[in-house]
């Protein structure tokens, strides 16, 4: 079963990944297809609306004899980043709180056994 990822989810995560060392678009594919299902389709639209929200910010640089853009968090992203990370502690406590209640529960409880009488087998 796979959860629908939210656009705040999405940002979160990249800002997180970038926050770790400034990367490249498809290096930030592959590390969150680590955790979710996402395309790079669905990726650069991510990144763009942090560029325009001025949480990320692009330069280029030579690898392998390529130039690509790679992309750097900037204040403005890593304050944003701490307000998801706070707000996704608070999130997933009140998830755990009912996927995992019944399971915390049951663990709680001793289980009692029932015994069949058992009768002497003849020799």
């Amino acid at each position: 079963m796979s959860f629908p990822i939210s656009a705040g989810l999405l940002d979160s995560m990249v800002l997180a990944i970038v926050e770790r060392e400034d990367t490249y678009g498809y290096e930030i594919t592959q590390t969150m297809r680590k955790a979710v299902d996402v395309s790079e389709s669905t990726l650069y639209p991510v990144l763009k609306r942090l560029q325009k929200n001025q949480m990320l910010e692009t330069y280029d640089k030579e690898f392998m004899g390529r130039n690509r853009r790679y992309y750097h968090v900037t204040e403005k992203g890593q304050l944003q980043l701490r307000d998801y990370k706070q707000q996704w502690k608070e999130h997933k406590r009140m998830v755990d709180s009912i996927l995992l209640k019944e399971t915390e529960s049951k663990k709680e409880e001793p289980k009692i056994e029932e015994k069949e009488d058992v009768l002497p087998q003849e020799a």
